[in-house]
């Protein structure tokens, strides 16, 4: 009696070659995803190693690599393990920040457009698709960061690290993160101009302990001061995300804040459009008062990508005053779950970046 064909690791590899990371545009073979490949009888069991743990199209591969390696002859059972490894651009030596994978500077040309809300929300989320995240609020002279993870009156305690004595971020919602706040008193006020502020955010990166982290999230002022050159001359900072409401007059100042990083050498991701859309309580109609697809349209105008569109809803401020971001507070709701799709196409569009040309 004639045994049955037994498949081999070669011939699941082969199948696997087949399989395409859908961000990166390269299979998974060639990418070095591809972790184990176990052969026992007619079962295969592959381990994965993505490239963020938020990416958004996980399922995507998974269901490929599975279709692949049972069109293998001999294959009766499939189990896909994913884990994940985040990318990061080949470091310097003697660069500020050695541990952090991934500077992401959260952006916006004027104030009042959301851009804090944007980035705690897109570390926490982050954070719970388990990277190992850091929040830096280096909005100095406004830092609301504190109030928003829920620690307003969190003081800053120093840690031994070697022979160094540094301080300690502060940790809340699964991040760690470090603000200007977290040194004044309530009612203080920081009067400070350009020297003063490059000093302050060179402490924040260098005597801080950070850590191993996937992603460092900074909350950048409004605008295009002294604080974002400074950081962007202290730091290689991986990518930058900019954050607008619809309005005409909000997005003027968009080009100002895009203008800024590409002098300083910034790669910019793309837009936010905050505050896009509400949805009415009382028949769940989406309304767009400030018109609908105009971001978008302006921002392929000038070459970017709209990253996200996350609508207006009053819980969002509600319980940010409260401390506790609309990524926890209502996982389930339109604007976290628009925040959540926005971590998911940041960490995949990161993972892009690091990978560079070809």
């Amino acid at each position: 009696m004639e045994q049955p064909k037994m498949a081999t690791r070669e011939e699941v590899m082969q199948a696997l070659a087949q399989v395409m990371d859908p961000e990166l545009g390269k299979d998974i073979v060639k990418l070095g995803m591809v972790k184990s490949v176990d052969v026992d009888g007619d079962a295969v069991r592959v381990e994965v190693q993505l490239t963020t743990p938020a990416c958004p199209l996980k399922h995507v591969i998974r269901r490929d690599v599975e279709a692949a390696v049972k069109s293998v002859p001999g294959v009766a059972s499939v189990t896909v393990e994913l884990g994940a490894s985040v990318t990061s651009r080949p470091k310097e030596k003697g660069e500020r920040l050695p541990t952090v994978r991934n500077v992401i500077a959260v952006g916006a040309g004027k104030g009042g457009v959301g851009k804090s809300t944007v980035a705690v929300n897109l570390a926490v989320a982050l954070a719970k698709n388990g990277a190992r995240v850091g929040l830096l609020d280096a909005d100095l002279h406004g830092p609301s960061v504190p109030m928003m993870l829920g620690l307003a009156n969190g003081r800053v305690e120093t840690i031994q690290v070697g022979d160094q004595e540094l301080m300690a971020p502060l940790e809340a919602h699964g991040l760690k993160f470090f603000s200007m706040g977290l040194l004044l008193g309530a009612g203080d006020a920081v009067v400070w101009r350009g020297p003063m502020l490059h000093k302050a955010i060179t402490q924040f990166l260098e005597d801080v302990y950070w850590g191993d982290l996937d992603y460092l999230v900074v909350d950048l002022p409004p605008g295009t001061g002294d604080v974002q050159i400074s950081l962007a001359s202290l730091v290689p900072i991986s990518s930058a995300v900019v954050v607008t409401t619809p309005q005409d007059i909000a997005f003027a100042d968009v080009r100002r804040a895009v203008k800024m990083f590409e002098i300083t050498k910034v790669p910019v991701m793309g837009l936010v459009e905050n505050m896009a859309s509400f949805s009415c309580p009382g028949c769940g109609t989406i309304h767009h008062p400030f018109g609908a697809g105009r971001v978008r349209e302006l921002a392929e105008g000038i070459g970017l990508a709209l990253l996200g569109e996350i609508p207006l809803d009053p819980r969002v401020s509600t319980n940010g005053d409260l401390g506790i971001p609309i990524v926890i507070a209502d996982p389930d709701g339109l604007p976290a779950l628009a925040l959540a799709r926005l971590a998911g196409t940041v960490a995949a569009r990161q993972s892009v970046l690091n990978m560079g040309p070809g």
